[in-house]
């Protein structure tokens, strides 16, 4: 692999890592930088890649959140966190909707819907729906303001709104957090479990691509596999720690308008290379 492959990993990572975690749409900003810096590999490779590396910023959730996330408690006689178990039954509970959707309908959303027009009339789309929703929430207070509160109702409604995030340019994170602040979640607990949902949600995806793909890398591809999960892990921990501090004092809304934005350029740019 020469250098100029490695610097496009190393962005391709910087913008995993950050994108993962903002509601902004991971897969829809790596594609979109895909259009631009175009990995030397195969289209069966990248497309499996750009799904794989999210791992690495899936393990920045699992250090940062080790303790509110590991069941077990070996210093205590009563070793099992039953608050902890509860949390994640949950979370596969709302698993359950997006699983069974991205199973069927794989082959047809990489087919047709991961192209930029998509993916920007995703990111507009959403982007108006934080900034409606942000607006509309200014009067209502929370119904559910801990993790611990949320219910097994609440959790599978949070996951249908999840499948949502199928489409490239939507978000899996923006979707999860829409939902929640719909159904009276406040910011920090639908942050929260957007994090727990991601860790089971793209471990599962990722397998379904490793099988799909198959185990017969090359030497350059596990490189590329592996340096890319690296970057997206290094660079989550600060995106996390960022996006925390920052909902604590401020809405969702920049975030809105931020893929309003980008949106409007994404369109405007192909829609002239177009004619």
């Amino acid at each position: 692999m020469d250098i100029i492959e490695l610097i496009k990993v190393i962005i391709i990572g910087i913008v995993e890592g950050i994108t993962e975690w903002l509601p902004i749409s991971s897969t829809g900003h790596m594609l979109l930088v895909d259009e631009f810096l175009q990995l030397n590999m195969s289209e069966d490779f990248k497309e499996m890649f750009f799904v794989v590396i999210q791992l690495g910023a899936i393990l920045a959730v699992v250090v940062i959140f080790w303790r509110k996330m590991f069941p077990f408690d070996f210093r205590e006689k009563s070793m099992i966190k039953k608050d902890i178990f509860s949390i994640w039954f949950k979370v596969l509970v709302a698993c359950i909707p997006s699983g069974i959707m991205g199973v069927l309908f794989d082959d047809f959303l990489e087919a047709y819907l991961g192209t930029p027009v998509v993916i920007a009339i995703m990111l507009i789309l959403y982007g108006v729906v934080f900034i409606v929703i942000e607006n509309w929430n200014r009067k209502r207070k929370p119904r559910v303001n801990k993790l611990a509160e949320i219910n097994y109702k609440t959790a599978f409604i949070i996951g249908m709104f999840q499948v949502l995030s199928l489409i490239p340019g939507t978000s899996r994170s923006g979707a999860t957090i829409i939902g929640a602040l719909i159904i009276g979640i406040s910011r920090v607990a639908a942050a929260e479990f957007s994090f727990f949902l991601a860790i089971p949600t793209m471990f599962g995806a990722s397998a379904f691509k490793l099988l799909k793909f198959g185990f017969h890398f090359t030497g350059t591809e596990l490189l590329i596999l592996v340096f890319g999960m690296v970057v997206a892990f290094l660079v989550s921990i600060l995106a996390i720690k960022f996006l925390m501090s920052y909902i604590k004092k401020h809405d969702f809304k920049a975030f809105g308008w931020y893929r309003i934005i980008l949106g409007i350029i994404v369109l405007l740019y192909f829609g002239i290379g177009m004619i």
